[in-house]
């Protein structure tokens, strides 16, 4: 919930998969509940549209920049299953077919899993494809890509060492992220997860942020950290502390920077909808606001037969 706004931004620019395993986004993505059939957010930018099917999965997301520009992404399944993404971009209310490019998949599971993604812009000048290797438990191990007259390979370890597993990620034999996941127990010996990747340019590393989850998945805490080299360890430079209530709303983000503490509350509005959306979200002591619109699919009425005599 907390970086619900996040992914609007990436749904567009990133092409759904940004060199990491094929991920398919549902309402649970975007905080909703139900049957859901259209979601319309007012952003400060403009206005997000998001369409799903009667499955929860995403269909079509809008970005409305204004009445003349919008970028577009349709998402194509067969069952639960992605075969297409089309990413297009109109300006001045037309098609810009440089920018706008299909992803085409292709599925081998002869023997361990293999997915083949063709990228070709709209105006057929750019082509590219990626071939994506799982392993027997359907792990991404690696992933080929071929463009332009060269070839990346990248490459994912997957480790367990003490009940922690880690993803470690390399780009053409180059070191470029890690990513942990392990476990401890919180307060009423809660089971909370906690996942620490870290980011690293040319082998060294730059980054790190930790964040905590409750077992219902709920993002109690996050800290930033980046690397110092003169001490050669990261260093925390900001935390996020999140609290809810007891409908797993969220309530506050207390954030911790240097000297410096801020506190954020949070105010929803829900719909006569059941279950409950939220249809407003005040941000203080800022008083920002989002707004979104909420359309259900119809309930389905059930038939009942009818045995004459």
């Amino acid at each position: 919930m907390v970086k619900y706004y996040m992914f609007f931004c990436l749904l567009f620019v990133s092409k759904l998969v940004a060199s990491q395993e094929l991920k398919t986004f549902t309402i649970n993505d975007f905080d909703l509940k139900g049957q859901v059939k259209t979601c319309s957010i007012i952003t400060d930018y403009g206005k997000e549209i998001l369409e799903f099917n009667k499955d929860g999965f995403l269909l079509k997301s809008t970005t409305v920049y204004n009445n003349t520009d919008r970028d577009v992404t349709l998402y194509k399944f067969d069952q639960s299953t992605l075969t297409e993404v089309r990413n297009e971009s109109y300006k001045e209310n037309r098609l810009d077919t440089a920018s706008s490019l299909a992803y085409l998949y292709e599925r081998d599971t002869t023997d361990n899993l293999k997915i083949i993604e063709h990228i070709i812009s709209y105006d057929k000048e750019f082509f590219e494809t990626q071939e994506y290797f799982y392993d027997k438990e359907d792990k991404l191990i690696k992933i080929i890509s071929s463009h332009e007259n060269a070839v990346d390979e990248i490459v994912f370890e997957n480790t367990t060492y003490k009940g922690e597993e880690t993803i470690t990620k390399f780009e053409n034999g180059i070191l470029q992220s890690s990513t942990r996941t392990s476990y401890k127990l919180g307060a009423g010996g809660k089971k909370l997860k906690v996942v620490l990747e870290k980011q690293f340019v040319d082998g060294d590393p730059k980054t790190a942020i930790e964040t905590v989850h409750d077992p219902k998945g709920l993002l109690k805490s996050e800290v930033h950290y980046v690397f110092n080299e003169k001490a050669a360890q990261f260093t925390a430079t900001e935390s996020h502390l999140y609290s809810y209530n007891k409908e797993m709303i969220l309530e506050k983000a207390t954030i911790r920077k240097g000297n410096s503490v801020a506190t954020k509350g949070f105010v929803f509005q829900f719909d006569n909808h059941e279950p409950k959306n939220w249809v407003k979200k005040i941000t203080t002591p800022d008083n920002t606001y989002i707004t979104r619109k909420i359309n259900y699919y119809e309930p389905e009425l059930e038939t009942k037969e009818v045995i004459k005599g």
